[in-house]
């Protein structure tokens, strides 16, 4: 999948995660995140972020993550939506 434009999905309420991808000049995936329990979860949260990414095939985009406590699940599916958003895909394969 090739990001092509930003993409945005999630909110800033608590339980949440806002994810922004935008394409990215170099051939890696980097995360931008501000969380207020990275200290405790920013790892596993990155962790969701990219393999969420290199499942779906982005080898390479600029992600900026605010997490307000947001599950794995919710950044996986909030992960998702921007993909697809910023890869304009209409056809979802979930």
């Amino acid at each position: 999948m090739e990001i092509k434009a930003v993409g945005m999905a999630g909110t800033f309420e608590s339980s949440d995660i806002s994810i922004v991808i935008e394409p990215s000049d170099s051939d890696e995936i980097k995360i931008h995140l501000k969380s207020s329990v990275e200290k405790q979860f920013g790892k596993q949260i990155r962790k969701v972020i990219v393999d969420t990414l290199t499942e779906l095939g982005v080898g390479k985009a600029v992600v900026r993550a605010t997490d307000k406590g947001a599950l794995d699940c919710v950044i996986r599916a909030r992960v998702q939506a921007a993909a697809y958003r910023a890869a304009q895909i209409k056809e979802y394969k979930w």
